[in-house]
């Protein structure tokens, strides 16, 4: 009741290959590896855009607005928050 044997393996794999065919699953193989590489570029893109290209590590934060008392501020939400 453990884990399958190789041979519990190899029919299921025997069954797949039978009710999907070499096509299909060459097709889906070559689909999935495709995504996978576009997820890879798409991530080393987005740390080069984090990057500084001067070489600086550090970011500076962007500036805060000082708000008087009575002062209206307009702007829009972008998500609801509890509070």
């Amino acid at each position: 009741m453990g884990s399958f044997s190789i041979w519990h393996w190899l029919i299921v794999l025997v069954i797949v290959l039978l009710v999907f065919g070499t096509k299909k699953l060459r097709g889906l193989g070559s689909d999935l590896g495709g995504a996978v590489k576009g997820f890879k570029e798409g991530i080393k893109e987005a740390t080069a855009e984090d990057q500084p290209t001067d070489g600086t590590a550090q970011t500076a934060p962007p500036p805060q607005q000082q708000v008087k008392d009575g002062q209206t501020i307009e702007g829009e939400v972008r998500e609801k928050t509890r509070s």
